[in-house]
């Protein structure tokens, strides 16, 4: 299943995004979803497989701009 690590800052989305591919994990960046209710921006896209691995990776850095995890789903993406 895909999931989106949703930020509401461009800089601080693409900075996890680099911190992703440095610990291995395949991550794309993406336009944010509607959904995620955070006007424009872009997100990190990776595999719910990776997802332990992204929130260890989260939390040791400040990520101000951090909204959430989102999932998707048949209707589209929703919030964990």
């Amino acid at each position: 299943m895909t999931m989106l690590a949703v930020f509401r800052s461009r800089a601080q989305a693409l900075e996890f995004v680099s911190v992703l591919r440095g610990a291995g994990v395949p991550v794309q960046t993406v336009s944010t979803p509607k959904e995620a209710g955070v006007g424009c921006g872009i997100s990190a896209k990776f595999d719910e497989r990776f997802l332990a691995r992204a929130k260890f990776l989260l939390g040791k850095k400040r990520y101000s701009s951090f909204s959430g995890f989102m999932k998707a789903g048949r209707d589209g993406y929703f919030y964990q």
